[in-house]
């Protein structure tokens, strides 16, 4: 792969995915663009190249869903279904008990474990969501990862990976080595492919949208450019959620930081935050955003309850969970 070659792919592979690759990562598109080429019958990345410039599109998709990354798990990180299951839901249960409606968004879903693992929180809520309609929307770049996510099959290695043994044991079917998500629980997510950096379609709005493990990929200008999508689509008094790595602290003015809750933001101008501390716009929260701590206690298991409420997938979204 030449100088040129690769410069073509850097850019190819932010103006698609919006992902931005510094020169130390030439290794990684070697590795895993090769991959594509022996998977295709091409002899090398440079004829690779030539295609993807002559508008070859099947393997333009290939190269982006091979760049693209999907780590992700169960539960994962805890602190943020946390603050879901403690803060955001009760308020938003009070601030929607006229219209008994909620609607949450995972961009980036990846292979499925995030928006599964709010559906086995949701699941365990029955009781209090009686009546209730709740929408999950699971979106992502790759329609790769997508196939897999909605079969909902899963290894050993990916079930013991953040799944309480409760959940296991209650929502999957174990088949051999791999492990079956239950029909009633895979018809609770509606899966789409989106791509956030280019998005299409309608999107509607949404109470609360979780998008952690994406932006770290992206440079500034397209940090805020995603950033900016998501505040058109949230509620006023909605909730995004990011990474524990990630912040919109010199990024965009559009949201506020919850001073007490980490990775959690609302629009600028929500009626107030849920912490109660009055809103503050994110560039003037920096400090008290650096001074909170990286690990959180886990999030402790929950009874199940048989479903008394419904949960319904939206007709409408890169990548992580």
């Amino acid at each position: 792969m030449t100088e040129t070659e690769f410069t073509f792919l850097r850019e190819f592979l932010h103006q698609r995915s919006g992902l931005s690759l510094t020169v130390e990562k030439r290794y990684l598109v070697d590795s895993r663009l090769s991959s594509v080429c022996r998977i295709n019958g091409l002899p090398n990345i440079s004829v690779l190249v030539q295609k993807i410039r002559a508008g070859d599109e099947r393997l333009a998709v290939a190269v982006v869903e091979a760049m693209t990354t999907n780590e992700t798990l169960f539960f994962r990180d805890t602190t943020p279904f946390k603050h879901f299951r403690e803060l955001i839901l009760p308020a938003l249960l009070k601030a929607r008990a006229a219209e008994r409606s909620l609607k949450i968004w995972c961009a980036a879903a990846s292979s499925g474990q995030e928006p599964y693992s709010l559906a086995m929180m949701l699941d365990d809520m029955s009781h209090e969501l009686s009546g209730w309609k709740i929408e999950i929307t699971a979106t992502d770049i790759s329609n790769d990862i997508l196939a897999k996510a909605r079969a909902g099959v899963y290894s050993q290695f990916e079930v013991q990976r953040g799944l309480p043994i409760q959940n296991l044991l209650k929502h999957f079917t174990q088949d051999g080595d791999r492990w079956h998500l239950n029909e009633r629980l895979k018809r609770l997510v509606t899966f789409r492919q989106h791509n956030l950096v280019k998005p299409e379609g309608h999107m509607g709005t949404y109470d609360v949208i979780f998008c952690r493990n994406v932006l770290i990929y992206f440079d500034v200008p397209t940090k805020a450019k995603v950033l900016g999508f998501l505040a058109k689509h949230l509620r006023q008094d909605g909730f995004l959620l990011l990474g524990a790595a990630e912040t919109v602290i010199g990024v965009t003015d559009d949201y506020s930081v919850d001073r007490e809750h980490r990775g959690v933001y609302r629009p600028v101008g929500a009626i107030r935050p849920v912490s109660g501390q009055p809103n503050i716009r994110a560039v003037d929260a920096r400090l008290d955003e650096s001074r909170l701590g990286m690990s959180q206690p886990p999030l402790p298991a929950r009874h199940s309850l048989a479903p008394a409420f419904r949960l319904v997938g939206s007709d409408t979204l890169t990548r992580s969970r």
